[in-house]
């Protein structure tokens, strides 16, 4: 495994984290404990010391499974990172709650379910410019933070994107920045990343794997089970990406390299690019991740 720093926070985190909104069930299937125990000893067998997760993976189901597992293991090994500003409904279904008042309570509920007294990385998630410029908001965070509660702030970008977050993440208090990075969206490279050196932020690229897509495991023409969220993405986009997949693995894939390996690797040759934080839907895929940091020149 290799690690770096997490911009200015002080945190030295695995290039390879984990991602879990699988975890939450909308990814074709649910979890047990057992199950995602068995994920997260591999992990950690592998030098991974990073978990990402959310309160709206499910109702808090994510962060229970997280958090009975840390309760069995020692928490001070692990990186522990949570997103407030949304209630579960049901499946690809939330509210935004991103008032401070409902923060507060998010917090004291993220913090019961992962079992910690303090949370390594809290993140705005997914939250317009307009839920973003809150003063209020960032003044309870701020206060929370002085309370012990939270270590760091970061904020977790919406997908279709805002430069407005990333210019704006120092004067709220945010250290770190979670965008959606991969070799089929490099948007980042002109959006975020030129703030992110300007301002010292740290860098976690979420959807890696282009929600599997850069696993090599999916072909032009497949399709998903309704309760998994690939089910819901734009048939026309689904095609272009596979097609260039496919092209990829033809022209840029190194010989004897998984198509996994060297997505996540690639990623990570920026090194504004603290960590990844793919996805796992069991133990193999945790390893299979962990693998590419050997393929870094570091």
């Amino acid at each position: 495994m290799r690690y770096r720093f997490l911009g200015e926070t002080g945190l030295r985190v695995s290039v390879i984290g984990i991602g879990t909104w699988q975890l939450g069930g909308e990814w074709g299937r649910a979890f047990s404990q057992d199950e995602a125990d068995a994920i997260f000893d591999q992990a950690a067998s592998d030098g991974v010391n990073l978990i990402d997760t959310a309160e709206c993976y499910g109702d808090h189901s994510a962060e229970r499974l997280v958090g009975q597992y840390l309760a069995r293991h020692d928490r001070s090994r692990w990186i522990v990172a949570t997103k407030f500003g949304h209630r579960f409904r049901r499946f690809m279904e939330r509210d935004d709650l991103f008032s401070a008042d409902d923060v507060r309570r998010q917090l004291e509920d993220s913090l019961r379910s992962l079992r910690v007294e303090r949370i390594d990385l809290y993140q705005f998630h997914s939250g317009s410019d307009a839920l973003f410029q809150n003063e209020a908001l960032w003044a309870m965070l701020a206060e929370a933070r002085r309370a012990g509660k939270i270590r760091h702030l970061g904020v977790s970008i919406l997908g279709k994107g805002s430069e407005l977050q990333a210019r704006q993440a120092r004067r709220w208090g945010a250290e770190v920045l979670q965008v959606v990075y991969n070799r089929l969206d490099r948007r980042p490279e002109q959006i975020y990343f030129p703030h992110a050196q300007r301002e010292h932020l740290g860098i976690l690229a979420r959807v890696p794997l282009a929600s599997g897509l850069l696993s090599g495991k999916y072909r032009p023409g497949v399709s998903f089970p309704g309760n998994d969220v690939r089910s819901t993405f734009n048939p026309q986009r689904m095609r272009r990406d596979l097609a260039e997949v496919e092209r990829l693995e033809k022209e840029e894939l190194p010989p004897g390299v998984p198509l996994s390996q060297y997505a996540l690797a690639w990623c990570l040759k920026n090194p504004l690019v603290a960590a990844v934080i793919p996805g796992c839907k069991d133990p193999a895929q945790a390893r299979a991740n962990a693998a590419a940091a050997s393929l870094l020149r570091e």
